[in-house]
């Protein structure tokens, strides 16, 4: 496991992004923790968001397909 997936800042706020959402190269998209670190992962192309492919809270790895972009 590389880290876990966080798709909102706090378990009490929005979401950074749901399907169906447009986004620009740069929009924050989730959160990943690894090693006691936040790291927001930024688009890097822009498009809407067709496919939530995590759930909040979910170990993700390395290279792993989070969103599909369209």
């Amino acid at each position: 496991m590389v880290g876990t997936y966080y798709g909102s800042a706090s378990p009490n706020s929005d979401p950074f992004v749901v399907e169906g959402q447009e986004v620009k190269v740069g929009d924050t998209l989730c959160i990943i923790e690894a090693m006691k670190m936040m790291n927001q992962i930024e688009s890097d192309k822009s498009g809407r968001i067709s496919k939530i492919l995590v759930e909040n809270g979910n170990p993700v790895e390395f290279d792993q397909i989070l969103f599909i972009i369209e």
